[in-house]
């Protein structure tokens, strides 16, 4: 039997909001079984916002959430890292509204979350299995999801850029592969872009180190990490944008040119379609225990 996960331990860290630009703490916390996932402002009083479709708020160059008081921004990454390593139940203490945004990637939570330990709880997990494709399209862009055995991400991007004409990759999503080839990917923006963002109160925590910025003639950072970072990091986003559908997911999800907006109305169509999806048990259960190790940067620390 698959059954539901949580952390064997609190485990906490410091990084800077990507576009607040404030410091931030962060923790991950064990819950109990069918808890979900569930942010917790700790300097509004413990307010929680769980994390699904009908919390979503401010969606633009970030995913946020928000509900009564509290809300909490920028949340793709680590949602990516806790879905993809399987982690169903956490408290996500915060003490600002913006997730740290670490190095750009989610290799930092995926280390987080290896170094607190997967604990496996004895309730049954479910995982929600498209039956017939569910499509989305809004414009150029579009999103679908078909039938599939696995879950499995195909994502293509286009920019006017020379170094981003086309992108295209598809990924088969477990553990292993998002740690590997997807968790690294950094976010990334065009140089010509930021003086706005920055008058519109936007990416006031950006620099190289937390961001592949994009001139005019290439890249501004000394190196990418894969030579196709842009695609693999749009397949992160989407992968914590849908984990707001509430369940993991088994289909193959096959967008184009997609962002937030996109990735978050998709899971919200998703959950509408009830007749083309359903719940379904999983038997076997494997766990990767071992620390990945993926350091942290200078501007983060461990707690």
């Amino acid at each position: 039997m698959n059954v539901q996960r949580t952390l064997r331990r609190s485990i906490s860290c410091t990084g800077i909001g990507l576009h607040s630009g404030n410091k931030v703490t962060l923790s991950l916390k064990p819950a109990q079984a069918n808890f979900g996932i569930r942010f917790r402002r700790s300097d509004l009083g413990g307010v929680e916002i769980p994390a699904t479709v009908k919390n979503l708020a401010g969606i633009q160059y970030a995913t946020g959430l928000a509900r009564d008081t509290g809300k909490v921004e920028t949340v793709e990454h680590l949602l990516a890292a806790l879905v993809s390593l399987g982690v169903d139940n956490v408290i996500v203490e915060l003490n600002h509204p913006e997730v740290p945004i670490m190095d750009g990637s989610a290799a930092p939570f995926t280390y987080l979350i290896n170094e607190a330990g997967i604990k496996r709880l004895s309730t049954p997990r479910r995982y929600l299995k498209i039956k017939n494709p569910i499509v989305l399209s809004q414009g150029d862009k579009r999103i679908a999801i078909y039938p599939s055995d696995h879950f499995k991400v195909t994502y293509s991007i286009a920019f006017d850029h020379p170094l981003l004409r086309h992108q295209s990759r598809t990924i088969r999503v477990n553990d292993t592969s998002f740690v590997q080839d997807i968790a690294p990917a950094r976010t990334f923006g065009f140089l010509r872009e930021i003086e706005t963002l920055r008058q519109q109160g936007l990416a006031l925590g950006g620099s190289l180190e937390n961001a592949v910025v994009i001139g005019d003639t290439g890249v501004l950072n000394h190196a990418l990490r894969f030579d196709d970072e842009f695609v693999r990091h749009k397949i992160l986003d989407v992968i914590g944008d849908l984990a707001l559908v509430g369940n993991r997911i088994i289909g193959h999800v096959v967008a184009h040119r997609g962002g937030h907006a996109l990735h978050t109305a998709f899971a919200a169509k998703v959950l509408e379609e009830t007749s083309s999806w359903s719940f379904v048990e999983m038997p076997g259960d494997n766990v990767v225990e071992a620390p990945v190790a993926i350091p942290v940067k200078s501007s983060e620390s461990l707690i």
